[in-house]
């Protein structure tokens, strides 16, 4: 709507110039024109959104010549309408309206032809901007795809690597570690989905966590303090469960009597906050190198499917490092999650 009434008022603009140029008969040809091609651009819109499921069947060649056609029948039509209020001497009593126009067909013929023109360069803008969304989202929906894939055999290596290790000391808990692996697949491995609830995402890092404390032992402490979190929000598959991972594999791990990892969140203004925190002592030299390809994956991710609304923050505080998610709260599906 926004788009239609701007070409209106530039169309109106453009033949006020021409008809009367910088004089003091400019406002009031504006004015005329506004009055006449607001009806015309808000009819077409309402004609042609009740006719868009019959036009989106046809071909795009005849969709733009049928739509070309209702538009130069609705001029017409609201032409011929102009041209009999501005000639009534009830309606227009002393042309207050603007003169009537010497001939009916000329009148009704110059505005047909200035609509097509009009209309022609308005489909063709509309055209361009479709094409090039659907590109984007196109681009966007398979950079997507191609990230979850980039970041599931990083997650399977290293779980792999933690089940290989009980296997000779304790089979009943690498059992346990690949049901728990088993779990996680049919949960996050769905590539129909993008986007999973809240609630399902951390539960996959639960059961990523009991898989490293089976490893780990009581080195490992992980404290939940989610509750505030609203479980039905939307978020990218595989987005809390490696910040979990690199928390314990690049700070808690490298420390000799382990650590605490915090897993915290809240809501704030329609916004989803929350953070991973794990110890890492400052000699430790791998202080951003293992956190940055994660990192960077779901920044990418978040910022494709949620645009500026995301954001990714991480960085030492003091004897921590913290990353910090924000995203909007949503429980609609997002069209890049399909």
């Amino acid at each position: 709507m926004l788009a239609v009434l701007l070409i209106v008022t530039l169309t109106a603009l453009v033949l006020a110039l021409a008809s009367a140029g910088f004089t003091a008969a400019f406002l009031a040809d504006l004015s005329h024109n506004l009055l006449f091609l607001v009806w015309v651009g808000l009819g077409g819109a309402a004609l042609l959104c009740r006719m868009r499921a019959y036009i989106a069947t046809r071909s795009v060649t005849a969709g733009s010549l049928l739509v070309l056609g209702m538009v130069a029948a609705l001029i017409a039509a609201l032409s011929e309408i102009a041209y009999w209020l501005l000639a009534s001497e009830v309606l227009n009593p002393g042309n207050q309206w603007g003169q009537p126009p010497v001939l009916l067909w000329t009148f009704v013929g110059r505005n047909v032809l200035m609509g097509l023109v009009v209309g022609g360069l308005a489909l063709r803008y509309f055209y361009v901007t479709q094409q090039w969304k659907l590109n984007v989202e196109s681009q966007a929906r398979a950079r997507v795809n191609a990230l979850q894939a980039r970041i599931r055999p990083h997650f399977l290596y290293n779980s792999m690597n933690t089940i290989a290790a009980l296997t000779r000391s304790d089979p009943a808990q690498a059992e346990e570690a690949v049901q728990d692996l088993a779990d996680l697949f049919r949960a996050n491995l769905n590539e129909k989905r993008n986007l999973i609830p809240l609630k399902e995402e951390l539960e996959s890092a639960r059961i990523y966590q009991r898989i490293e404390q089976l490893r780990m032992g009581a080195r490992l402490k992980v404290r939940w303090d989610v509750n505030d979190l609203p479980m039905r929000a939307l978020i990218p598959a595989l987005t809390v469960q490696p910040l979990l991972e690199n928390a314990i594999g690049h700070g808690v791990e490298n420390l000799e009597h382990g650590g605490e990892v915090i897993v915290e969140g809240h809501r704030a203004d329609g916004m989803v906050l929350l953070r991973v925190r794990n110890p890492m002592p400052f000699d430790n030299p791998q202080s951003r190198g293992g956190h940055g390809i994660a990192l960077d994956n779901i920044r990418e991710r978040l910022s494709l499917l949620f645009g500026a609304r995301a954001e990714v923050r991480a960085g030492r505080e003091g004897d921590e490092y913290v990353v910090q998610l924000r995203f909007p709260e949503t429980e609609l599906m997002p069209e890049l999650a399909s």
